[in-house]
């Protein structure tokens, strides 16, 4: 009797050995797996970094500025409101007399503050008529110093620059230890935010993509705001406080809509709407000659956010010039035309901290989780029905991949029209489309080392 349960425990004995070593086998093949596969990204992206294929590659290239979200920015969320607190006024490439008479119109209706997007400088430091020759026009230069002045509520924009010795460090590409700003004639009767915006382009003539700004920048020590943050903060500081103690170096733009600019008559060309945009009516804009001939009503700019910018030679113009894709692109992918004036992306900004509208974001720590959490499972899957279901095994992983791509892109763009939150889940697609080629690859050589462990 005694033999008889002796070999009864020795048989339970090694089952027990034998399915933990299993079960160990089985989360260590899923491990295995996943972390092959993010190897597999890292060797990709190192290897499309190089732009070898990129002359085989058009989808890829008109697919690469392209993100989920766009979908929901440009389609699935509702028309807004006009935020009434914010006009923009059109100066065009009108000379200065003709922007301090402008100034001078706007001012007489009592705008809260006056927010002016442009430079009235010297550029380089070059105070010579010949190689700054505005300098000569000082008749010009003192009426708009006087409208500034008399104004008392412009702020001006400056522009962060960076050193020499990391202009061209694309590891410290965010540092800046300077700023440019308007002559001092001007400057010191108004205050002034840096213009700068977070895009992709080499240089400014380069086509630009706007996604994202950054609320303030210390440079030398102290804090300089963005041109929107600043004018936020002279209609309402509160709501300024709040976008700080976000504690965010870097915000997303929650695009709510553009202005209407396209000229009806060529609106309707041969049947086509020729605008660039989804949204087109957020902000009340006024054309030079409408400001100047004071045609609009006398309240539209009483204790408003005036903001003078370039918003082409007149509306209808489609200049290029200071303009920029955004999600509310109308083509989300593969874009031809600029969508939005840098004036007005400014106004989205200031309109989504008066709103304390934000997008929220999850840290990058989550994503990864769910990256890594998410592959292991989905290996996981394969092994199961690797192992139980093997003829329909080729069949079930496809279907798989399939509808985790296209739950994880739904779960993307619901997310953000729905709660305005960000999810940025690119990395948990792509281990699910690589954890399936890697379990193929990686199954038959991880278990004839288990087996040989095992004899």
């Amino acid at each position: 009797m005694r033999k008889f349960w002796s070999s009864i425990t020795a048989v339970l004995s090694g089952l027990y050995h034998f399915l933990k070593k299993r079960t160990a086998f089985f989360w260590f093949r899923s491990v295995s797996v996943t972390a092959f596969s993010f190897f597999l990204m890292w060797a990709f992206s190192g290897l499309f970094s190089l732009q070898l294929f990129n002359a085989f590659d058009p989808v890829g290239q008109a697919l690469s500025d392209f993100e989920l979200t766009d979908y929901a920015f440009s389609q699935l969320r509702p028309q807004p409101d006009v935020d009434q607190r914010i006009v923009l006024v059109n100066f065009g490439h009108i000379p200065r007399l003709d922007i301090a008479q402008q100034l001078a119109i706007i001012n007489k209706y009592k705008p809260r503050v006056i927010g002016i997007d442009s430079y009235f400088n010297c550029e380089g430091g070059l105070y010579d008529t010949i190689r700054c020759p505005q300098l000569l026009d000082t008749l010009a230069n003192n009426f708009l110093s006087d409208a500034i002045k008399e104004a008392g509520n412009v702020v001006l924009v400056s522009k962060l620059l960076q050193k020499t010795a990391t202009a061209y460090n694309q590891d410290m590409i965010d540092e800046y230890d300077s700023m440019e700003v308007s002559d001092p004639m001007f400057d010191r009767y108004s205050s002034h935010g840096f213009a700068n915006l977070i895009t992709d382009a080499s240089y400014q003539e380069d086509v630009k993509q706007c996604r994202s700004f950054i609320p303030r920048m210390k440079i030398n020590g102290r804090y300089e705001n963005a041109f929107a943050v600043e004018l936020a903060k002279r209609y309402d500081s509160t709501k300024v406080k709040k976008l700080f103690a976000r504690g965010n170096e870097e915000e997303i733009v929650n695009y709510r809509g553009n202005v209407e600019l396209t000229d009806i008559k060529l609106k309707t060309l041969q049947g086509k709407d020729l605008s660039t945009t989804n949204f087109r009516i957020m902000f009340y804009a006024l054309d030079i000659e409408q400001l100047m001939k004071e045609e609009f009503d006398s309240s539209l700019l009483k204790d408003k956010i005036v903001i003078l910018g370039y918003l082409g030679n007149y509306f209808g113009d489609p200049a290029w010039e200071d303009k920029y894709f955004t999600p509310l692109n109308k083509k989300v992918a593969g874009r031809a035309n600029p969508d939005m004036f840098g004036v007005v992306v400014h106004a989205n900004i200031i309109s989504m901290i008066l709103n304390e509208d934000y997008v929220g974001e999850p840290p990058e720590w989550a994503t990864l989780t769910i990256a890594i959490v998410l592959g292991i499972l989905t290996v996981a899957l394969f092994s199961i029905i690797n192992e139980k279901w093997d003829m329909w095994y080729d069949a079930l992983q496809v279907t798989i991949q399939i509808v985790q791509i296209i739950l994880i892109s739904g779960i993307m763009i619901y997310a953000f029209a729905t709660y305005t939150y960000k999810i940025d889940l690119t990395l948990s697609m792509a281990v699910c489309a690589l954890v399936g080629p890697a379990y193929d690859f990686l199954n038959p050589i991880l278990k004839k080392i288990f087996e040989k462990s095992a004899e």
